[in-house]
């Protein structure tokens, strides 16, 4: 990000500067998660992780977290496009239902311009399967897909921005408030997260450049068809 602006930085230098000010690097301790293999009975993982994608709007990914807010837990869900790693969705509430992922998934169609067709991906959470949540996704046209029951690994670039929005965000001791948690924590997404951070996904483009490429290279290909 340094480097973008025009200021030379390499890896070294950042060392010693971190060291110099005392700045750590957060290093998240590994966990270690149960091996499952048992798919829902009537909604399969048709991702499969499949994470890599060709275009906006082709795959959704969707989950639910939790962020300490005064003096109780709230509760963050968020839609992202795999395409670009782009967070286009994303609702808070202090109950982890269906309501509070289905303002999330709205959100999202509503940004995109209704698309039709894309495939949302998610665990098997009850706040994804639903009726009520089942029923918007048959009224957006979208088509269902769920982890297998206990496999994080399935839906894995939800778990690194949810790592990266804590690690990298988030107060260890939580926020003051559910006002100034939603303030922040939105600041982070199109502040920060789309616009400015780098992903490696990406190759060091952020999502918001990478998908602005995107439509330009589409733009001038048509062009020239």
């Amino acid at each position: 990000m340094v480097s973008q602006q025009g200021i030379s930085l390499s890896r070294y230098r950042a060392t010693k500067l971190m060291k110099e000010l005392g700045i750590v690097s957060c290093q998240v301790p590994k966990h270690r998660y149960r091996k499952a293999t048992l798919e829902h009975i009537e909604i399969p993982n048709h991702l499969g992780r499949q994470f890599a994608v060709t275009a906006p709007n082709e795959v959704w990914v969707g989950d639910v977290t939790y962020v300490w807010a005064g003096n109780r837990w709230m509760y963050l869900a968020v839609v992202i496009d795999l395409f670009a790693r782009k967070v286009i969705g994303w609702a808070m509430s202090l109950s982890p239902d269906s309501r509070l992922t289905g303002k999330a998934l709205s959100m999202a169609y509503e940004g995109r311009g209704k698309p039709k067709g894309v495939m949302l991906h998610s665990d098997q959470g009850t706040h994804y399967t639903s009726r009520r949540y089942r029923q918007l996704l048959w009224r957006y046209q979208l088509k269902q897909s769920l982890s297998r029951r206990g496999n994080c690994w399935d839906n894995s670039p939800m778990e690194r921005f949810f790592r990266s929005l804590k690690t990298e965000w988030i107060p260890p001791i939580g926020y003051r408030s559910f006002a100034e948690a939603q303030q922040e924590i939105t600041r982070y997404i199109i502040g920060y997260y789309c616009q400015l951070r780098p992903h490696q996904y990406n190759g060091g483009l952020t999502p918001n450049e990478s998908e602005r490429l995107f439509w330009l290279n589409s733009k001038i290909v048509a062009n020239i068809s």
